[in-house]
């Protein structure tokens, strides 16, 4: 008990949390019109730059909503550990939001540069 009052009470986890969760909603609700505005019919879901003019692969909406899938569950599993390690070391807490964090930023530019493709 004396862990979690420590762990949510840390001014510097709550912000990188609040940033996490922040981003993944601004995540969600972007793919989410993105998808709602564009053909329902296929979406440029991956790049092979070895395949020369046919590089780029087409695909359903599903796989650009695994995206979405994605970023909610490196919010709840990077919590989960970093409240986990918490009572080991402050320092190694704040550095696993802040690997979620940058992994977050990673999925939303890749989601949005692959759905921003004509």
């Amino acid at each position: 008990m004396a862990t979690e009052k420590r762990y949510f009470h840390d001014k510097l986890v709550l912000l990188i949390l609040s940033i996490n969760s922040f981003l993944v909603v601004l995540s969600t609700i972007m793919l989410l019109l993105k998808l709602g505005n564009s053909s329902p019919n296929y979406h440029i879901v991956q790049y092979r730059s070895d395949l020369g003019l046919s590089a780029f692969k087409n695909g359903t909406s599903t796989s650009l909503v695994a995206f979405i899938v994605f970023v909610w569950l490196v919010l709840i599993i990077n919590t989960i550990l970093s409240y986990r390690t918490y009572p080991v070391k402050r320092d190694y807490s704040v550095i696993v939001l802040a690997m979620g964090l940058l992994l977050i930023i990673l999925a939303m530019i890749v989601s949005n540069a692959l759905i921003v493709l004509p």
